[in-house]
Parts: structure tokens; C-alpha cells; sequence
């Protein structure tokens, strides 16, 4: 991946705020009071939302996944090959997660279990593919496009059609993390050199 590349980086944090409408009939003795307390209650809706807004904003990549029922064994992945504090550090990284959906398609491939899969002693060189150094936005993104991940090896971008990386449609595009961004895929990547081993 190029330094023109990842010069190209934005950080983009959009905060929403609800506002509702009141409306209702008051007698003349409590128009001035009605109005002030429904101030109060609008005032109070928006600033909640945007906390936790800017919260969910704050997360680094491990705590997004950690978040997302759909990252679980990724999560689980990552505690196994030891690489939460890594991927919690400064970055900036950008991951293509497996979402728990993607990890039962290879368990069914591989006819293993999930169990079996967190042992493997090439675990951490399976998730290390799916990290990218620096941070890389969808618009970042070209057809043909390939970039070197901390594995070792590179992906590849196609974007002639859906988005792909590999042979994974990137489903879910530009989570952003205080360390990075994540896109979310359909397929676990895996190297070239992986060779599935037996374990007790």
C-alpha cells in the first residue's frame, strides 16, 4: 500500500440528534409552565443520543468487535492468538472482520469445530490477513487495488461488481475506531500457506 495512500486517511465522526414535537391544549393559567417542561424533556433526548454517539465513536477496533454480536468468534479469535492488546494499540489499523456467519461457512468447509479452529497453531497468521496497516476508507479503495497485510501476504480488491476483497464480499463498509476503521466480510481469508492441522 502506498504512503499517498494512507495520506489520504479522514477521520469522520457524525453525531445525530433527535428532536420531537409537542403540542397540546393548556388553559391560560398553565401555558407558561406546559412549555418549560416540555423544553426540558427535548433538551434532554438529544444530548443522551449524541453520548452515545460519540461513545460507540470512541471504540478502538477491539472494542467494536467486542460490541457486535456478529463478531463474537472473532473476538474469541483474537483472545485465543493473544492479539487483542495489538490491535487495541495506536494503529492506525484497517480490518476486514469475519463475521460469526463467515467462521461457520469454514468450519463447514473444514469440518471442524470452532474449538478446533481456535487451536490451530497458525491462527494468528489466519487473522494477521485480515489486517491491514494504516487506515483505508472504502473511497481509499480502487478496482484491482491490492494491499500487503501484517501477515506477509496481499489482498486484492475488486470493485468491478460488489465490493470484494479476495474471494469475500465486504459487506459492511467504514466502521470507524479511534485506531482505524473495520469492514466487515462474508468469507474468512486464508493464506496461501495454511495448512490445517490436527489437534487434541
Amino acid at each position: 500500500m502506498s504512503k499517498e495512500l494512507l495520506k489520504k486517511l479522514q477521520l469522520g465522526v457524525i453525531s445525530l440528534a433527535a428532536v420531537g414535537l409537542f403540542a397540546g391544549c393548556a388553559t391560560d393559567d398553565n401555558m407558561e409552565e406546559d412549555p418549560m417542561d416540555e423544553d426540558t424533556t427535548m433538551e434532554e433526548d438529544p444530548m443522551d443520543e449524541d453520548t452515545t454517539m460519540e461513545e460507540t465513536a470512541e471504540e478502538d477496533i477491539v472494542g467494536i468487535a467486542q460490541g457486535n454480536p456478529d463478531f463474537s468468534i472473532l473476538v474469541s479469535a483474537l483472545q485465543e492468538a493473544e492479539l487483542v492488546e495489538t490491535l487495541q494499540g495506536e494503529g492506525p489499523f484497517t480490518v476486514f472482520a469475519p463475521t460469526d456467519a463467515a467462521f461457520e461457512n469454514l468450519l463447514g468447509e473444514l469440518d471442524i469445530t470452532a474449538e478446533e479452529l481456535l487451536a490451530q497453531p497458525d491462527l494468528g497468521d489466519i487473522l494477521t490477513y485480515h489486517v491491514v496497516s494504516g487506515k483505508v476508507l472504502a473511497a481509499d479503495l480502487t478496482d484491482g487495488m491490492t494491499a500487503e497485510t501484517v501477515n506477509g501476504e496481499e489482498l486484492t480488491f475488486d470493485l468491478s461488481g460488489d465490493p470484494m476483497v479476495n474471494e469475500s464480499a465486504i459487506s459492511t463498509t467504514d466502521i470507524e475506531a479511534t485506531n482505524g476503521v473495520v469492514h466487515a466480510i462474508d468469507t474468512v481469508l486464508i493464506p496461501s500457506d495454511f495448512e490445517l492441522q490436527e489437534v487434541e
